[in-house]
């Protein structure tokens, strides 16, 4: 995969709002995607190819927890490792931030999401019925715990 993965700054917006439009059926909005540019609390990166954004991942942290907000690939930019890069990139945010889970949903039918978190470590660990609307779908929650996590004092 010859892109690179780089913090979102404004001037790439337009391009992912349009990418929301073309990948989900209820897509965010500018003032919501703007909400997600890097601050102290949110990590947002873009996979970009010679000026063209491929995709996009969001995550919120708080504390020690990290909440995917997003993940969209360009169609046409399916099945070439740009999901791969942008979730080894988040994973490694997560890291340095020393996370103690990342946790995200994924559409129930949404196989190849499921199969690529799975490799990086995500386990499914609960649904959330009706949790997608156009279509009506349930939710996978899929959690990344990090060894030694939770194990308090």
């Amino acid at each position: 995969m010859d892109c690179a993965v780089v913090d979102v700054t404004p001037s790439l917006l337009t391009q992912i709002e349009a990418l929301e439009r073309a990948c989900f059926s209820v897509p965010w909005t500018r003032e919501q995607l703007t909400a997600q540019l890097p601050d102290a609390r949110h990590v947002f990166l873009a996979a970009v190819r010679g000026g063209d954004v491929l995709g996009y991942i969001g995550m919120l942290h708080v504390l020690d927890e990290g909440y995917v907000s997003n993940v969209a690939v360009a169609p046409d930019a399916r099945r070439q490792g740009v999901g791969a890069a942008l979730v080894a990139a988040l994973i490694e945010r997560a890291e340095a931030l020393r996370l103690a889970f990342v946790t995200l949903e994924a559409r129930a039918s949404n196989d190849a999401a499921i199969r690529l978190y799975e490799r990086f470590g995500f386990q499914p660990v609960g649904r959330r019925k009706h949790y997608y609307a156009k279509p009506d779908e349930d939710a996978v929650l899929m959690t990344r715990f990090w060894k030694g996590a939770g194990s308090g004092c």
